[in-house]
Parts: structure tokens; sequence; C-alpha cells
């Protein structure tokens, strides 16, 4: 059975905060709290952040709910470091709460999960973003990447972009691994630094690019740095399909018809289908 969804931005975290501060023995800074969706995080007394969640049992599965923490065994990517965690079950309801302490991030997000203005990033930062894809990449996890919650599979990336461009017909064959929620509110300027790893895991190649391509397609120009810097990944033939698949939940039929992203979502997908057709 799945779960309604549930906004942190709207229910009352008191109560896991307090068990969060007497678990890890520390004091939170309520007054540097962050309300997300799925999220509550807040300062500590001892210059720590912590990050709360809470997510329903049936979209834990087999990776346990514990992204952040296994996220530290990655190399060479700017991340915030991993401390300690915590995590129990609901009481009331099958849902799993978890909190993660980790360093303070080196500067502040980008800003929401998809930006309006052109956020004017260094070379040094397009630079310092290229170097942790790349690395990610490079490595090995028996982890699987999760997308809105949903566990990354063949039928998934498919079922979506087929739900809206239905004569696709090529299928994901070079899986690495992939932070998969690479969205501006989860990347620091003007030191660049990724955090957020509830998500992390094996995903199509490109997944991440696409990602931060369709969040930036209010501002065409950082849309097209985006492939600009990763054009390997968004070139390849699984880079394309991540393409049609970002661009996939911005044309659905659940999305929001004004979406100022919609035309330049529409007109790169139709280049890339033309890209796509054998022969």
């Amino acid at each position: 059975m799945t779960l309604p969804s549930v906004d942190l931005r709207k229910e009352p975290v008191e109560a896991a905060l307090d068990r969060v501060a007497r678990s890890l023995g520390v004091r939170l800074d309520h007054e540097s709290v962050v309300r997300k969706r799925r999220s509550v995080g807040a300062r500590t007394d001892r210059g720590t952040w912590v990050r709360i969640e809470r997510r329903g049992l049936d979209r834990v599965g087999v990776q346990g709910g514990d992204g952040t923490a296994s996220a530290e065994a990655l190399r060479g990517i700017a991340k915030p470091a991993w401390l300690a965690g915590v995590a129990w079950r609901d009481e009331a309801e099958p849902v799993m709460w978890r909190a993660d302490e980790t360093g303070l991030l080196p500067g502040t997000p980008v800003g929401s999960a998809m930006v309006a203005e052109d956020p004017k990033l260094s070379e040094e930062w397009w630079a310092s973003l290229n170097a942790s894809l790349d690395a990610l990449a490079a490595q090995h996890t028996n982890r699987i990447a999760t997308s809105d919650t949903e566990t990354l599979t063949q039928e998934l990336v498919m079922g979506t972009i087929r739900g809206v461009f239905p004569g696709v017909h090529a299928t994901a064959a070079d899986w690495r691994p992939a932070h998969a929620d690479l969205n501006w509110a989860n990347v620091t300027a003007p030191v660049f630094c990724v955090f957020d790893w509830e998500d992390w895991g094996m995903a199509p190649r490109g997944l991440d690019a696409a990602i931060l391509w369709g969040a930036s397609l209010a501002v065409p120009a950082l849309a097209d740095r985006v492939r600009t810097e990763r054009r390997d990944d968004l070139e390849s033939r699984d880079g394309k399909l991540m393409t049609l698949f970002v661009a996939a939940k911005i044309l659905g039929p659940y999305t929001d018809p004004g979406d100022p992203r919609r035309v330049l979502a529409r007109r790169l997908a139709e280049q890339v289908l033309q890209q796509l057709q054998p022969g």
C-alpha cells in the first residue's frame, strides 16, 4: 500500500527534532531550521548539520534508507563528510525516520530545485562539478538509484519515456553510479559541493546531467552550459534517453501546463527523438 504524500513544510516536526537531538547528543539551532517537502534540516551546537527525512517503508526498498551514510565511501567528490546517523520506525504509521549528521556546507545552495535567474557560476565551480560527476561515475555500488522515491528500474525509465514519447524503443544499457537528485537546491556556490545523497545509486549514464539540464531550462543559457559541460554524457545513447526521461517528467499529462521549461524541453526532445531513430 502506498502512503498518502506528506509535506513536512506543513506538518509538525518538533517531536522528531527533539528525538534526534537526544539520540545524537546535540542541541539543534531552531532558528536555522530548513523545511523541505520530505526532509527537515538544522545546524547543531557542535558546528555540524543534521538532516531528518521521513520515508514510507514501501519506499525504503533494498537500500534501507541509508544513502547519506553509504555515500561516505565515495572518493573524489566534493560533498560534506558524514559523521553519524540514527533511524527509527514511526509508532503510528509504516514510516521510517532517519537523521544524518554531516559537516557544514562550504557555501549556500545555488537556489531552489529549479532556477529562474542565471546564478553566474565561476569556471572553478564548473570544473569541480565535472570532476565530481566523473569521479562518481567511475565508482562501484550495489545500490540502485531512486527517482522521486521510486526505484530506478528499466521498466520505470522506459514507462516514463513512452508515456510521453511512445515511439521510443531503445533501452538503457550503460548504468553508472549517480546522485539521482542533482538539482540546484542540492549544490552549493560559490564553492561547489553536492549534498543530499539519499537517492544515489546505479542509473543510466547521463541521468545527473539531464536532471540538472531540466532544472535549468527556465534560463536557456544555463541549460546550454550544462549540456556543453556534460556533452559526453548527454550525447551518449543513454544520455539521450535520460534527456527524454527528464523531458517526459516536464511534459507529462499531470505536469504544470504553465511551466516555463516546457517549450525548450519539447524542442530538444524532438531533436533527440530524431537522433534515436534507427538507420
